[in-house]
């Protein structure tokens, strides 16, 4: 996207390693904390806030290790005013801020009348004298250079009594504060409400720096953030991907592109925009969270189209529906492929996957495929989430391809030593484990065999060297009969069919099934019913994923269709010219059909 003059700079100041790791299901080790906090630091982040070194040993031990980071100017350490009827010099909470070492420290105050008097307990003049001694006392101190106010349930406090909240950002513009950070603690201000609220403190201390803090309980944390820009806070708190307690912070993965690329902010982070992308899904992995498709700008989804007519007009102009580049945040534009779709999104997919002679794909056979998809999916395939099984096909139909491998035959053995008779099976098997009905998902299942029966080329023929030829009394091909074991059915038929391809696709050792999803598609037709199963698998040397589909009234048949094409375009992504031929697949062609 070609962007116009930058004006108006605005600070980022990242609490995803403070307020984000508050968040339920996350925890963060010292060393994931330090790990988020480098790529923040290279990613462009102002400010990065890294925990409460008074509260907990590992935010202590966190602030001592990157003490030694070249970006340990940008970290900042948090904590909270003076405790009632004490001094800032004598409170502990307050040393340990201060021997955190960081030139940036920031504490959070009560700005709220009510929150004030009956939950804090105090009266609202010892709450002034705890912000403006707090600030004082640390502004003061020998290496501390800036001192940030979060002005906590502000929006709330300034609605309930303004002159009140007020006089909180007054008793810490006394103190020294570097920023006055306006927060909307328990989400519920809306975005025009902040916007207001926002301008009359800029017009109120004009001059000092105001900073915003939203949390997303009613989904307008993003919102309520850039408003507050757009009314003069030139400082805007939030976290990596929105996580944080409750529904969450502002996420700064949506702000951050939409102030530098949409209200023409200068960010220091702006020319680091194409990592975003990447930094996102580098903080979901740390925090073991899955990725959200959906998510605006960076998620898998965020630009991919997938209806025939927006598929048309983008082919003429991406920004027909899109208002940026994806490239612009480090992802990109994808084309799905369904029963929604029309010839452009086949055409796609062909040219993208490189099959040629687009003139025979758009003379007749894309609107064959087209049907074909819409055909399978009116049984329960979706192959909008498994690209990898759409290229398949189009390979198949492109008339030059052959596969590299073929799975013959395959049975499975369900070997239980708990079985017993009738309904006592479940019984024994609880009784056996000490376990109730609560934790059934605890139940051990039997052992299961399977067999696969593959028929793959001879591994000589994938080998580019003449000495690789095969002689007169050599099969071009081999068929293998493996047997494995796994914890379920899907477990031991892949680790079945891995056996019989490694020998001619050795690099198959590399990839991993990553996950397994199955839905009933008929809930009325009980066991009969037919599924769908959706499988991811993922290259460990690369990080390259794709996932597959397959669909059946049989589950291990679905499961087995889903587990070949995942295979077998793992096999393709590696394919390589034979002694026998100059082009990558056409001497395995030439092997499988002697066969």
């Amino acid at each position: 996207m070609l962007l116009l003059p930058p004006t108006a700079p605005v600070l980022i100041y990242d609490t995803t390693l403070r307020d984000g790791a508050q968040g339920e299901d996350i925890s963060l080790s010292v060393a994931d904390k330090l790990s988020i906090f480098a790529r923040l630091a290279d990613f462009g982040a102002d400010y990065i806030e890294g925990g409460w070194p008074g509260s907990n040993r590992k935010d202590a031990e966190f602030f001592a290790a990157a003490a030694s980071s070249p970006a340990f100017p940008r970290l900042v350490a948090f904590g909270s005013t003076r405790r009632k009827s004490g001094e800032a010099s004598s409170d502990p909470q307050v040393a340990a801020l201060l021997a955190a070492g960081t030139e940036s420290l920031c504490i959070v105050a009560k700005a709220h009348r009510w929150q004030v008097t009956d939950i804090l307990s105090a009266s609202p003049e010892e709450n002034l004298a705890m912000i403006e001694d707090t600030v004082s006392f640390l502004s003061a101190a020998p290496n501390s250079k800036r001192v940030f106010v979060d002005l906590e349930h502000f929006f709330d406090g300034y609605k309930w009594d303004a002159g009140y909240s007020l006089a909180c950002c007054r008793a810490a513009m006394e103190g020294g504060a570097a920023s006055l950070v306006l927060c909307d603690t328990n989400g519920g201000t809306t975005p025009w409400e902040v916007a207001e609220i926002t301008a009359a403190v800029v017009g109120e201390f004009p001059g000092v720096g105001v900073g915003v803090h939203c949390h997303n309980d009613m989904e307008m944390a993003v919102a309520n953030s850039l408003a507050a820009v757009n009314a003069g806070a030139n400082l805007v708190q939030g976290t990596i991907n929105g996580i944080g307690e409750r529904t969450g912070n502002a996420n700064l993965v949506s702000i951050i592109p939409s102030l530098g690329l949409v209200m023409r902010r200068t960010l220091r982070c702006l020319p680091n925009l194409p990592q975003l992308t990447d930094l996102s899904r580098f903080v979901c992995e740390v925090a073991n969270q899955q990725p959200r498709a959906s998510q605006p700008f960076v998620g898998k989804s965020a630009h991919a189209h997938k209806g025939g007519l927006h598929v048309a007009a983008i082919q003429k102009n991406p920004y027909s529906y899109q208002f940026i580049d994806p490239a612009d945040v480090g992802n990109r534009q994808r084309v799905l492929v369904s029963e929604l779709s029309g010839r452009q999104n086949i055409l796609r997919q062909v040219k993208e996957i490189g099959l040629g002679n687009e003139e025979e794909w758009a003379g007749g056979k894309a609107s064959l495929i087209l049907e074909r998809v819409k055909a399978l999916e009116s049984i329960g395939f979706s192959f909008e989430g498994a690209p990898a099984s759409v290229e398949l096909m189009l390979l198949h139909a492109g008339g030059t391809y052959c596969s590299p491998f073929r799975v013959l035959d395959f049975s499975l053995i369900v070997q239980d030593t708990h079985l017993d008779s009738g309904s006592r099976v479940v019984e024994k098997q609880r009784r056996r484990f000490g376990i109730n009905g609560a934790d059934a998902s605890q139940l051990q299942s039997g052992s299961v065999r399977a067999t696969v029966n593959v028929r793959t080329v001879n591994p000589k023929i994938l080998l580019p060297f003449p000495e690789c030829e095969l002689s007169a009394d050599e099969d071009p091909v081999i068929e293998r009969l493996d047997v494995s074991d796994g914890n379920g059915p899907v477990d031991a038929l892949s680790a079945a069919l891995r056996k019989g391809l490694e020998p001619s696709f050795p690099h198959l050792r590399g990839v991993t099934l990553k996950d397994f999803k199955v839905r009933i598609l008929d809930d009325s037709a009980a066991t009969s019913a037919a599924v769908r199963v959706l499988i991811s698998m993922e290259e460990e040397s690369s990080g390259k994923t794709w996932d597959t589909v397959g669909c059946d009234r049989n589950l291990i048949s679905a499961s087995m269709n889903a587990l070949v094409d995942g295979y077998e375009y793992a096999c393709i992504q590696h394919s390589s010219a034979c002694a026998l031929c100059e082009e990558p697949e056409a001497g395995m062609k030439l092997q499988m059909e002697k066969a």
